[in-house]
């Protein structure tokens, strides 16, 4: 459900940044639900929140509930959320391993935008489980700086997360330059790439990765595809910055396997499925269920949109 444009000023209320809030911020009645008490059978949120494709006046939310949920998205310009609105979200259903994403619209240009993901028992409204909240900030509508971080490329040639070493710690790290957005251009993940328990550095050191059945082998099925991002999603710097950093995402060669073209047949004996073709389509749709971008993929499998930023 879009917060119409329309409605911005009609309240004729204030931020304290001086933009005006739309009215469907400010008095659209009632949050969500507080939290009904804990019972075994409350949906939780698995892979914490996503936003991405941030516009002016809008984005995409995500989160991954742990069973079938209906998913619901509270926006507020207060970090308090004393004046939001409620925007109903999907079910979310083993069809898309539980994934989902809402579209969010008419946010005021510019501003930091809290928002709250809950999940329901899509037969029982009054089994909520545990809110998840994040932020996201506008785009400018006038020109004005604009700071992002842009990077690529995660967890290639073995290296994955060490707790022992932090973890991703390049998220917290960017996540400290507080910016507008991440750019990432592709191979956020190496499908390709087995993740060891340990690797030797060269000072004999030992390197020790969290590992999963997913990542322990190359990624053939949709299940494998789907657990190379549940892997990344596991550490809990990225998590962090992917709540409240939004995210621009393309995609590259290793979401399915290095250089890889269509029609391609594999000779690589670690794989059981050789059809590049079966193995990329499998990897797209993954890649849209974990990542929260807008549309999905056109007829050829490309990724086409426009995000305009000031």
């Amino acid at each position: 459900m879009a917060i119409q444009r329309r409605q911005l000023l009609r309240s004729g209320l204030l931020l304290g940044t001086g933009v005006a809030l739309p009215t469907a911020l400010a008095s659209a009645g009632p949050a969500l639900a507080a939290p009904a008490l804990v019972r075994s059978g409350r949906p939780a949120l698995t892979h914490g929140v996503q936003t991405g494709d941030v516009t002016a006046h809008g984005g995409v939310v995500w989160t991954r509930a742990d069973r079938p949920a209906r998913m619901a998205v509270e926006v507020s310009t207060r970090p308090d959320f004393a004046r939001s609105v409620t925007i109903p979200g999907p079910d979310l259903t083993a069809e898309t391993d539980f994934t989902g994403k809402v579209k969010v619209s008419g946010l005021p240009a510019g501003s930091d935008i809290h928002y709250r993901v809950r999940l329901a028992d899509p037969g029982d409204a009054s089994l909520v489980g545990e809110p998840a909240t994040g932020r996201l900030r506008t785009a400018p509508a006038v020109r004005d700086d604009v700071r992002f971080v842009w990077s690529a490329d995660l967890a290639g040639q073995g290296w994955g997360i060490n707790p022992d070493a932090g973890g991703y710690r390049i998220f917290r790290a960017m996540a400290e330059r507080d910016p507008g957005f991440f750019l990432c251009s592709g191979d956020f993940w190496y499908a390709d790439g087995v993740i060891p328990e340990t690797r030797t550095l060269p000072d004999g050191r030992v390197w020790r990765n969290l590992v999963t059945p997913e990542k322990s082998k190359v990624a053939e099925t949709l299940a494998e595809f789907r657990g190379q991002h549940k892997y990344n999603l596991m550490d809990e710097n990225l998590r962090a910055f992917a709540a409240a950093v939004p995210q621009i995402n393309q995609w590259d060669d290793h979401e399915v396997l290095n250089n890889w073209y269509p029609g391609e047949v594999l000779t690589d004996t670690r794989y059981t499925e050789r059809r590049v073709d079966v193995l990329a389509a499998r990897a797209r749709q993954a890649l849209f269920e974990y990542l929260p971008i807008e549309t999905g993929p056109s007829a050829d499998g490309r990724v086409h949109r426009v995000i305009r930023y000031g």
